[in-house]
C-alpha cells in the first residue's frame, strides 16, 4: 500500500506540471514555421550552433521523436555543429521537463538543468566541427522561386468578401490551430513519453518505499557516483520528461544532485539509437566529440551543482508531501484524472490498431 500510496502522490505531483508543459509543447509544434529551422541552421559558425542549442531547448522532441527530426534538418541543409547541438538540447531539456523538474526537485534544478543542456549542446557542436567537405550552395528550389518576375502576377482572381468575414476567419483560423497544438500533445507527444514516465513515477516511488536513504551514500556523490549514472544511462533510451522522477529516486536513495543532474544529462542525448544516428549522419569521429561534449559539459556542471549546493545552500529535494504548497490539491487531482483518461485513451488505441493489424495478417 505505501508503495501505491508514494506513487500516486507522485503522479498527482506531477500532472498539473506535465500537462502544462506538453499545451506549451504543442503550442510551440504549431506556432513555430516549418521552413524555420532549416532557414535559421544552415549555415556555418558558432552563432549557428548556439542558436539551434536555443532553438531545440524548447522543442516538444524526446529522445525518439529527435533523430528523424535530426536526420531532416541535416539532410535539408543543416550543418554539422548545428545539427549535433539541436540533437543535444532537443532531448535533453524542454518546456515540460523543465515545469516537472520545478516540482519533483526544486527551482534550482529547473534554472541550472537549461542552462547545463544548453551549454552541453554547443560543446558538442563545436567539437563535432564543420563540414570540410561539404559544398556551400543553395538547393536549386530557391533558385527557382526567383525566375521570373512574372511569377507572382499569376496569382488567383481575387474573391470579394465583407470586412467582417476577416476577423472571423482569423479567430477561426487561431482556434484551429489551438485545437491542432492541444491535438498534438494529447496523440503523438504524450504517446512518446507516457511509458517512460510511468517507468520513472514507479522506479521513484519503489526507491522511496523500500530504499533507505542512506544506501547509496556510500557513492552517492563525486565522480564515481557521476561515472556510475553515465554508464546506467547509455543503454537507456527514455527523454528528458521521463528521466526527471527517476532522477527524484536517486535523489531519494542518496545521490547528490550533482550526480542526478549528470543522470538527466547523459540519459536523454546518449541513447544507441542517437550514436547510431550521429555516426551514419556526421561520420565515426563525430561519435567520440559528442560524447566527449555531453559527457565532459555533464560532469563540469555536476560538480558545480555539488558545489553550489554545497556552499550556497541550495535546496534540491523531492518536493512529495508539500504539493500543498504549490498548488490546490483539487487542481492536482482533476489534472491526475484528466491526465489518466487521456493515457487509458491511448492505450486503448493501440490495441485496437494492433487487432486491425493481427486481423489483416490472418486473413
Amino acid at each position: 500500500m505505501d508503495l501505491l500510496n508514494n506513487f500516486w502522490q507522485l503522479f498527482l505531483l506531477s500532472a498539473p506540471w506535465l500537462m502544462l508543459g506538453l499545451l506549451i509543447a504543442g503550442l510551440l509544434n504549431v506556432y513555430l514555421p516549418a521552413n524555420f529551422l532549416n532557414k535559421h541552421l544552415g549555415k556555418e559558425g558558432f552563432l549557428t550552433t548556439v542558436k539551434a542549442a536555443l532553438i531545440g531547448a524548447p522543442m516538444p522532441l524526446c529522445s525518439c521523436g529527435v533523430i528523424p527530426a535530426a536526420i531532416g534538418l541535416r539532410r535539408a541543409g543543416a550543418s554539422k555543429s548545428a545539427t549535433t547541438a539541436f540533437l543535444v538540447s532537443t532531448p535533453e531539456t524542454g518546456v515540460d521537463s523543465v515545469s516537472v523538474s520545478y516540482v519533483l526537485l526544486g527551482p534550482f534544478m529547473s534554472i541550472i538543468r537549461p542552462i547545463a543542456a544548453i551549454c552541453s549542446a554547443i560543446v558538442a557542436g563545436v567539437l563535432v566541427g564543420r563540414d570540410t567537405d561539404r559544398l556551400q550552395t543553395k538547393p536549386a528550389a530557391d533558385a527557382q522561386t526567383k525566375t521570373s518576375c512574372c511569377a507572382s502576377k499569376t496569382a488567383e482572381p481575387k474573391v470579394q468578401t465583407s470586412c467582417c468575414d476577416k476577423p472571423n476567419k482569423a479567430l477561426q483560423s487561431q482556434w484551429q490551430k489551438v485545437r491542432q497544438a492541444i491535438s498534438f500533445s494529447c496523440n503523438k507527444l504524450l504517446s512518446d513519453t507516457m511509458v517512460w514516465l510511468m517507468i520513472g513515477l514507479f522506479f521513484a516511488a519503489l526507491v522511496q518505499t523500500y530504499v533507505p536513504e542512506s544506501f547509496l551514500t556510500q557513492w552517492g556523490s563525486g565522480i564515481v557516483a557521476m561515472l556510475v549514472v553515465i554508464l546506467i544511462s547509455i543503454p537507456m533510451y527514455i527523454c528528458a520528461t521521463a528521466s526527471t522522477p527517476i532522477a527524484a529516486g536517486l535523489l531519494l536513495s542518496g545521490v547528490s544532485p550533482g550526480a542526478v543532474l549528470v543522470f538527466m544529462l547523459a540519459g536523454p542525448a546518449t541513447n544507441i539509437a542517437t550514436l547510431g544516428v550521429v555516426a551514419n549522419e556526421l561520420g565515426k569521429r563525430a561519435v567520440f566529440a559528442y560524447l566527449t561534449g555531453v559527457i565532459g559539459v555533464a560532469l563540469i556542471f555536476g560538480f558545480l551543482t555539488d558545489y553550489l549546493v554545497t556552499e550556497f545552500g541550495f535546496v534540491v529535494s523531492p518536493q512529495l508531501g508539500e504539493e500543498h504548497q504549490v498548488l490546490p490539491y483539487w487542481l492536482s487531482f482533476i489534472c491526475g484524472v484528466i491526465l489518466i483518461a487521456l493515457i487509458l485513451r491511448l492505450v486503448v488505441i493501440a490495441l485496437q490498431a494492433k487487432r486491425k493489424v493481427t486481423g489483416k495478417s490472418i486473413t
